[in-house]
């Protein structure tokens, strides 16, 4: 039987099977981890784009946007229901601690002639004090001129319209005063509440107070708003920063604009020590119940003499003008709140000149802008 010759594969033959086949295994391994890679980057795209419902309502929220509305629920003794108002912040992913919310606006708000001034600086008191002043200027007005003139009967109709349009005109004017007061920063509630929203910065949140008369009836609340101050920060520290050769003319301006910001606090006088009221007499001459009774006396008087100290907002012009801006900001902010969600702001006309950029979609004026017209302008 003859045997075929088998081929025999030469050197080069073999080198190139083994490269062709190393070439095959790199390629399924390519393949292998382009698909892996590409499962992975799916899994990662799809794990950023499952943003938790905090985060979307959170980049959904713009600057003005308002976030809370609490009414209160006394007219009469106006309060609010804090806790639930943290309840409801915290739905809408605020999470904010007690100590920056609770506790300050407690401070600010809780307090008995707080409450009192509330009620009588609402929308609802200057509407129930228009007719009760108009009936008694009118019967003030009518009484003093009827007891000096001698009328008859015809001339009795006259003065009666005389004294009705005096009564008019007077009211009228003393209710447009303190409506354009209440479009002013004020020092019993806006200033107050200052401190709260210092801390609610941080979460950005500002805080105010609003009223107004609907359907005869008042209607007061406490709103908080969605704001970040960066951007005003910055837009108000560049235009200081433009005004920054005048420093005086900024000075000068922030002492005519900001005098009457004034914060009022009692102060309590220094103890004396109290071996030193009746030092002169030996310890065995002294009456114990008269020391006893000179004691109580003394304590109670300086427990009673204490000193009122003013504090002035207007801000330190030694300071960086960040820091001069942020104080700005935040002295402005709770009547910024107040005006922007009752609809008071001033027109757009007013806007300073060089402000062109708004912060705040949903308001004529941002709070930047605000600030540099109350302030600034």
């Amino acid at each position: 039987m003859i045997q075929q010759p088998q081929p025999e594969i030469t050197e080069p033959e073999s080198w190139q099977l083994q490269l062709k086949y190393i070439l095959f295994v790199m390629e399924e391994a390519i393949t292998q981890f382009n698909g892996d890679r590409s499962d992975a980057a799916s899994r990662i795209s799809s794990e950023n784009t499952a943003v938790p419902d905090g985060g979307r309502g959170h980049a959904a929220w713009k600057n003005g946007q308002c976030v809370l509305a609490v009414s209160t629920s006394s007219t009469l003794y106006p309060s609010f229901d804090l806790s639930l108002c943290r309840t409801l912040l915290e739905k809408e992913d605020f999470q904010i601690p007690v100590e920056d919310f609770e506790t300050p606006i407690g401070i600010a708000l809780d307090p008995p002639s707080v409450r009192r001034y509330l009620f009588f600086n609402s929308s609802l008191f200057h509407f129930i004090l228009a007719p009760v002043l108009y009936v008694v200027l009118w019967c003030a007005t009518y009484s003093s001129l009827h007891r000096y003139l001698a009328v008859g009967t015809m001339d009795f109709w006259a003065l009666c319209l005389c004294v009705s349009l005096v009564s008019i005109v007077i009211t009228t004017a003393i209710i447009l005063i303190l409506h354009y007061n209440n479009k002013e920063i004020n020092v019993n509630t806006d200033v107050r509440l200052v401190q709260v929203n210092e801390r609610l910065a941080r979460h950005r949140l500002l805080l105010g107070v609003a009223d107004w008369v609907q359907q005869c009836s008042g209607k007061m609340q406490l709103f908080c708003v969605f704001w970040d101050l960066s951007p005003c920060l910055q837009a108000l520290t560049e235009t200081l920063e433009e005004h920054g050769f005048v420093r005086d003319e900024i000075e000068n301006k922030l002492k005519k604009r900001m005098s009457h910001l004034l914060v009022v606090s009692d102060v309590t006088t220094s103890e004396e020590a109290d071996d030193g009221l009746l030092a002169e007499e030996p310890d065995e001459e002294r009456p114990l119940l008269v020391e006893a009774r000179e004691r109580s006396t003394s304590m109670r008087q300086r427990e009673e003499a204490k000193l009122t100290k003013k504090y002035s907002l207007i801000p330190d012009c030694t300071l960086s003008y960040q820091a001069i801006a942020y104080q700005l900001l935040l002295t402005y902010s709770a009547v910024y709140v107040r005006l922007l969600v009752s609809e008071r702001l001033p027109a757009s006309s007013h806007r300073p000149l060089g402000t062109d950029r708004n912060h705040c979609t949903t308001a004529s004026l941002c709070l930047c802008q605000y600030v540099q017209h109350k302030v600034l302008h």
